[in-house]
């Protein structure tokens, strides 16, 4: 099915009383009592509203970074310094950022369905802060941080307060973010937990990702397969732009409280 796609509507009490584009409007006209199941997956892009670098985005962090410098055990262990201090800078941006609008919608949109799943690639914690209260973090997360030697865990706070760049863990082990970096598996419940729930989806929201990483990615096709109706919002269009039955080119921020006006208001 290839995607219809909607640009930003105008100002505030016009687009309150927009009507839904036509093919979510057909969609929801065969469901009375709305959408059961949803899903979203959201990745830098909805971030990007709070002023946090995306990755793949003419501005992102891969423009200016290899990531095979930056986000690889073999990398950790060349240059510990290095890339501690580069994440530890990402974690206190990420700190001082706030939850979007597009955040906030998704945390509303909490109790309104039968279910709700949100999976996200994002490790900056700022789903849990808009008040969505179980994210499924694919890559880990920022907020954390962990041994590398025991595995131990602690708040990332804790851990860039202490002396050492990278710290240590009592047990002598250097500390490093608790993200997935390249050539590490994604935690197996995590990942199993969101397969399963784009199988189940009624509508399966994709919020601000280029679609490039995978497995994550490929949760978009298990959902269109499984005869759900794929959203899309995104300035630009993705390799699995052609699997959404409606494309909302504008970004997260904006297009995420528009979608919640017609499934949830």
């Amino acid at each position: 099915m290839g995607a219809a796609a909607v640009g930003g509507g105008g100002g505030g009490e016009r687009r309150a009383a927009e009507a839904p584009p036509a093919p979510l409007a057909g969609w929801l006209a065969g469901r009375p009592g709305g959408p059961l199941r949803v899903v979203v997956l959201s990745g830098a892009g909805l971030s990007a509203g709070s002023g946090l670098a995306t990755f793949r985005g003419a501005d992102g962090h891969w423009q200016r970074y290899r990531p095979e410098e930056l986000a690889t055990p073999q990398a950790f262990a060349r240059r510990p310094e290095v890339v501690w201090e580069w994440y530890a800078a990402r974690f206190r941006a990420a700190a001082a950022a706030e939850p979007n609008a597009g955040h906030r919608e998704i945390a509303r949109w909490e109790g309104r369905f039968t279910s709700l799943t949100v999976v996200t690639q994002n490790v900056d914690g700022l789903h849990q802060r808009a008040g969505t209260p179980d994210p499924l973090e694919l890559h880990g997360s920022l907020v954390r941080a962990r041994c590398a030697a025991c595995g131990e865990r602690l708040p990332m706070a804790d851990a860039v307060a202490r002396p050492g760049a990278p710290p240590r863990c009592a047990c002598g082990g250097r500390l490093r973010p608790d993200v997935v970096w390249f050539g590490e598996a994604l935690p197996i419940d995590a990942l199993s937990r969101a397969d399963h729930a784009a199988r189940k989806a009624d509508l399966f929201v994709v919020a601000g990702t280029s679609a490039q990483v995978f497995p994550a990615a490929g949760l978009i096709e298990v959902a269109a397969r499984a005869g759900a109706l794929v959203v899309e919002v995104n300035p630009e269009a993705t390799p699995f732009s052609s699997l959404a039955g409606l494309r909302l080119a504008g970004p997260a921020e904006v297009e995420l409280p528009r979608l919640g006006r017609w499934i949830a208001p």
